[in-house]
C-alpha cells in the first residue's frame, strides 16, 4: 500500500473566523495522527479538509491513496439491515469481495449478531460501530475519523484501537479528531 497524507501551511477559516493556521504535517504508509481540541476549535474542519469537502483558505493538501470518511452521520440507509446498508457501499468500492469484507468488518466490530436488524433500530454506540465498519470494510488507504469513540463503551473503544493499530499495520494512514483519550502508539499529535 502506498499511502500519503500531508498538509503544508493550511489554513481554515469558517463563517468568517480563522480556526487554524499554517498547520502541517507529512503521514505515509503506517502512521497515524491524533487531532485534539475543544469544540470548535477546527478538528472536524480538518478532517473535512483531508476528505476534500472543505478548501483551505491557504496552504496545499497533497494526497495519495483512497480516502475513507467517518463523520458525524454515518450516511447508512436507515431501512436496510446493518449487512445490506454496509454491502451498499462495499460494492461502491473499487476493492473485490465485497461481501467479504463487510463480514470481516461486522466481526471486527462485534456486529455480526447486527447484521439482519435494521439500523434505525441500533443504539447510538451500535450506529457508530456500524459507521466504523462502513471505513473498515472500504479497505481504503487513509482512515479519516472524525470522533470515533463517541457513544461507544469501553469494549468498543478497546475493537477500536486494535482495528487502527490493524489498520496501520497493513500499511494504512489514520487521521483521527477527538476530545476523548485513544490509545495510538507512536502516533503523532496537533492541538487545535
Amino acid at each position: 500500500m502506498s499511502a500519503r497524507l500531508a498538509f503544508d501551511a493550511v489554513a481554515c477559516a469558517r463563517r468568517g473566523r480563522m480556526l487554524f493556521e499554517q498547520r502541517s504535517f507529512a503521514l505515509a504508509a503506517g502512521d497515524a495522527l491524533l487531532v485534539t481540541g475543544a469544540n470548535g476549535a477546527g478538528k472536524s474542519s480538518l478532517i473535512r479538509i483531508a476528505a476534500g469537502l472543505l478548501t483551505p483558505v491557504a496552504g496545499h493538501v497533497a494526497v495519495e491513496g483512497q480516502r475513507a470518511l467517518l463523520a458525524e452521520a454515518a450516511a447508512l440507509d436507515a431501512e436496510r439491515a446493518v449487512a445490506a446498508a454496509l454491502g451498499f457501499w462495499a460494492r461502491l468500492d473499487a476493492r473485490p469481495a465485497p461481501d467479504a469484507r463487510v463480514a470481516a468488518a461486522l466481526d471486527a466490530l462485534d456486529l455480526t449478531a447486527l447484521a439482519d436488524v435494521p439500523v434505525r433500530l441500533l443504539s447510538t454506540g451500535q450506529r457508530r460501530r456500524v459507521g466504523l465498519a462502513r471505513v473498515a470494510a472500504s479497505e481504503a488507504d487513509i482512515w479519516l475519523l472524525d470522533e470515533p469513540a463517541n457513544g461507544l463503551d469501553t469494549a468498543a473503544v478497546a475493537r477500536l484501537e486494535a482495528l487502527i493499530a490493524v489498520q496501520r499495520a497493513r500499511g494504512g494512514i489514520v487521521l483521527v479528531a477527538t476530545h476523548q483519550p485513544l490509545a495510538l502508539a507512536g502516533a503523532q499529535e496537533i492541538r487545535l
